[in-house]
């Protein structure tokens, strides 16, 4: 792991045979993940991935909930 500051790192994570990847614990830290979370995964063939909590994801999204 590479770390940059208290607000930014940068980990690999490898993919396992299922396609399931580990959330890294100062990831899980930083992000106040905790088992049982939901987690929203996005991704564009152009600009890349991303993963937020699904409640940050809903608020970026005005509120909404689907």
């Amino acid at each position: 792991m590479e770390k940059h500051d208290n607000d930014r790192f940068i980990v690999s994570v490898r993919v396992g045979p299922k396609g399931q990847i580990t959330v890294p614990v100062e990831a899980r830290k930083m992000f106040d993940i905790k088992e049982g979370d939901t987690l929203m995964f996005m991704g564009d063939k152009n600009r890349g991935m991303a993963l937020l909590k699904d409640d940050e994801f809903y608020k970026m999204m005005g509120g909404i909930n689907v």
